[in-house]
């Protein structure tokens, strides 16, 4: 498993987990549930925040909360 903050731009994978509770709740809201598939779409050119498809909508997470979810990545 690795995290989604580790995904290059176009990289896809699975969410399998979340590491911090505290923000759990809040991704999960936002559509990033275990079992949902999520594509990186952009990362801005300093490298924080990265723009992702999940849900059938595009979401912007900062790289700290990108950090928190443990993913399988698809090949």
């Amino acid at each position: 498993m690795k995290r989604l903050s580790e995904l290059r731009s176009g990289g896809r994978g699975t969410i399998m987990s979340f590491e911090d509770n505290d923000l759990f709740l809040k991704l999960m809201e936002m559509g990033c549930v275990p079992g949902e598939t999520v594509k990186v779409e952009q990362i801005a050119p300093l490298g924080d925040p990265i723009s992702i498809s999940v849900a059938g909508y595009n979401l912007s997470l900062r790289l700290n909360e990108a950090d928190n979810i443990f993913i399988e990545e698809l090949v």
